[in-house]
């Protein structure tokens, strides 16, 4: 298994500004709507239902929002929420970077139409469903805080059938780690890290990048990073992924 001292810089940059912005309640609580719809409603036995229950409440979502959204999901309102899909787009944006749309919607037509406006708008263009999804492939991630001892982190990640793990010691105020498995064996490698002791802060599937483009060009960043922010305020839009890497210096200048 192999370890790595850091983070690519765009990833590591986007956590802190994921931190300082959130999500909002809405997204998050459409997440517990579709897992609620497609498991049981019930988080013991939905682990994907757990997982999304867990990101709302460190996104500080009180408990009755929350259990409201398993009560949509399960259906006791009604209708409401049954007609979210999830759906995944994909384009390309300044500089030919690959980028991937993770959506719930309840009205595809305005999702496609808003995402090709932002695309328009700033320097990239929607997609037919295959052009991008061949350079990712898709993982089960556990995202650990506080201060982890990689010697601990090693022997966990091993018992639980862990692929690799991320190990970030430059960022003082926030030591964290990342630790990658196939998507059918998330649930085990979730479970083993908390028996462990070590502190898990949350499981999620992640779609990453078999090979990245370097931007090295401001005026492109600037541009890549107009479009990220575009394609993440959309309501319908969950997550946003692209397959390229930035120094700090010239993200700090792109996002200035």
């Amino acid at each position: 298994m192999a370890g790595h001292s850091k983070w690519a810089n765009i990833k590591r940059q986007k956590a802190r500004v994921d931190a300082v912005k959130g999500k909002t309640f809405a997204k998050l609580s459409r997440q517990i709507i579709v897992a609620a719809r497609s498991g049981i409603p019930d988080p013991e036995g939905n682990f994907q239902l757990r997982t999304a229950i867990d990101k709302a409440k460190a996104a500080g979502i009180p408990n009755e929002n929350i259990e409201r959204a398993i009560a949509k999901g399960a259906g006791q309102f009604g209708s409401e929420g049954s007609n979210l899909e999830e759906i995944r787009y994909e384009g390309y944006g300044p500089g030919g970077v690959a980028i991937l749309i993770e959506a719930l919607t309840d009205n595809r037509n305005r999702a496609a139409a808003d995402l090709r406006d932002a695309f328009r708008k700033n320097g990239g263009n929607l997609g037919e469903t295959g052009c991008v999804s061949w350079m990712f492939e898709q993982k089960g991630v556990v995202i650990l805080e506080g201060t982890v001892a990689e010697e601990q982190l090693l022997e966990a990640s091993l018992e639980g059938g862990a692929q690799t793990y991320e190990l970030s010691e430059d960022d003082e105020e926030e030591p964290v780690a990342e630790v990658f498995a196939e998507v059918s064996n998330l649930e085990n490698l979730n479970q083993t890290l908390k028996e462990k002791g070590l502190p898990v802060r949350e499981a999620e599937l992640r779609w990453i990048p078999n090979n990245t483009i370097e931007v090295t060009d401001s005026e492109t960043g600037k541009s890549l990073l107009k479009l990220m922010d575009a394609l993440e305020d959309l309501d319908d839009v969950q997550n946003v992924t692209a397959n390229f890497e930035m120094s700090e210096q010239l993200m700090s200048l792109s996002m200035a």
